[in-house]
């Protein structure tokens, strides 16, 4: 059943806290403490400046699942970088890995080696719970990324991309392309339809086109991979003679997606990414395909774990909250990338 326009006002105010709170994340431990506008001294950024003064040497233990695509190998990449640049912090990653039972042993291994926290993002939340929260009760603060655990026990703090968010930021999207056309066919290729992050999406999706009178008139799911995207969106443009919007909810299964649109030689509707790769920036910068926008699921949120990770362990808060403690729970942003806002986001981009 659609959102009521006011679920979705409520749902936007909570995005824009969010969006605070991720800018307020980089804020907080930027290695470059912001100089103050117009030459003020009113406000002054030694919090942040503090925060990001050497300390007391940290050991972060890193687990995170095998990088078989663009997305998570960039969270691997992205987490690596961001402790080489503290010379207070040695991260210790474990090899990336999709079996539940090896990383539950990697994790075993970090609380007997007795690092100062873990970073963790799991292959399967429910099944890393268990082995987490055992590092809690060691006192070893967890960083749960991503993918969350089922009990409040097992993480300190729990860094999470905003599924929900990408469908209402790419159903506004498509909202303000066609939405003045009470008649636009609006078509949508998913992820995995069994993941409760493919039906946040969904339902973020319908939400947003609920409230321009618009819904979703074809769909397919696919599995996050280049092969099936190529295959699923083969199967909706058959069965979809025409379309004036596609989402497309992954990046890298849109390798496959645009593969199979340019067999179709198929190039009357706008297309809408999801997740944020290089490749697709690329593609709206050139300006000369359907591709015309993505919405971002940040591949940097390891890399803001082990920011956090480090300040929990050595006692510190974000600078700027009034808050003496980091939050139990950051949620990243997911704003649309178009041709006008791309080269921010490009460099932090991940190639599929």
């Amino acid at each position: 059943m659609p959102a009521p326009r006011s679920a979705l006002r409520r749902w936007l105010v909570r995005t824009g806290a969010a969006a605070a709170a991720a800018a307020l994340l980089t804020a907080c431990t930027s290695n470059t403490p912001a100089e103050p506008e117009g030459g003020s001294s009113a406000a002054p950024a030694a919090a942040a400046g503090g925060n990001d003064e050497p300390g007391e040497q940290v050991v972060i233990g890193f687990s995170a699942p095998a990088a078989d695509h663009g997305w998570m190998g960039a969270i691997t990449s992205a987490a690596r970088a961001e402790a080489e640049r503290y010379e207070d912090v040695e991260l210790r990653v474990a090899e990336g890995t999709n079996d539940v039972n090896l990383q539950i042993s990697q994790v075993e291994q970090f609380i007997n080696d007795g690092v100062d926290a873990i970073v963790l993002l799991p292959y399967d939340g429910a099944a890393l719970t268990q082995v987490a929260t055992r590092a809690m009760e060691a006192g070893i603060p967890v960083v749960n990324v991503d993918r969350e655990f089922s009990s409040p026990f097992a993480a300190r703090t729990t860094v999470l991309g905003d599924n929900y968010g990408m469908g209402v930021s790419a159903g506004t999207y498509v909202c303000e392309q066609v939405g003045d056309d009470p008649g636009a066919v609006v078509a949508e290729i998913a992820g995995i339809d069994s993941l409760p992050l493919t039906q946040e999406r969904s339902q973020g999706f319908a939400d947003a086109l609920a409230d321009c009178g618009l819904d979703v008139d074809n769909r397919v799911a696919a599995d996050f991979t280049v092969q099936g995207g190529q295959q699923a969106a083969a199967n909706l443009l058959q069965a979809a003679p025409r379309i004036d919007a596609l989402w497309n909810h992954d990046d890298d299964q849109g390798v496959g997606v645009m593969a199979a649109i340019d067999e179709a030689g198929r190039d009357e509707f706008v297309m809408v990414g999801g997740a944020g790769s290089a490749n697709v920036m690329r593609e709206i910068q050139a300006g000369d395909s359907v591709l015309k926008a993505t919405v971002i699921y940040p591949s940097t949120q390891a890399a803001d774990g082990v920011r956090l990770a480090r300040l929990i362990a050595q006692g510190k808060s974000m600078g700027d909250l009034v808050e003496v403690e980091v939050p139990r729970t950051v949620q990243l942003y997911a704003p649309v990338v178009t041709a006008e806002n791309v080269e921010q986001y490009l460099p932090t981009a991940f190639e599929s």
